[in-house]
């Protein structure tokens, strides 16, 4: 089997993974992904798709994922991997698309605007 590379992206993270057949190592950043990501919700995030499809343990994927927070890498990475389990075997997509880990999550920062605090805050107005 050939290395797979895919794309996955949430709010301004960026994640590139690379699937290959191996133990089930995952490596984020040249790092454990105990080490990255130290929570079990994050965690369990970039294991979703992975365990959804029994596929744990199957595949060493290498990750490089930068930009935005911690919450928003983990989520990018696991829409990287969907992707790649889709692309290994047609059916895990039908496995993932109903718990919607196929989808790209399209909300983003508004921008902040001129002549205003924020967003959408304004400056204090004074009548008088």
């Amino acid at each position: 089997m050939e290395v797979i590379h895919k794309i996955g992206r949430r709010k301004t993270a960026v994640a590139r993974v690379y699937l290959s057949e191996g133990k089930g190592n995952i490596t984020i950043n040249k790092k454990d992904l105990k080490d990255y990501f130290d929570t079990a919700t994050l965690q369990y995030k970039v294991n979703q798709p992975l365990a959804l499809t029994d596929n744990e343990g199957n595949f060493d994927i290498k990750v490089n994922v930068f930009g935005g927070g911690i919450t928003g890498q983990a989520e990018a990475v696991r829409l990287a991997i969907s992707r790649a389990m889709c692309e290994l075997d047609a059916e895990n997509r039908l496995i993932l698309k109903p718990e919607g880990l196929l989808t790209r999550d399209p909300r983003m920062v508004e921008r902040k605007k001129f002549g205003q605090k924020k967003a959408r805050k304004k400056f204090q107005f004074s009548k008088r």
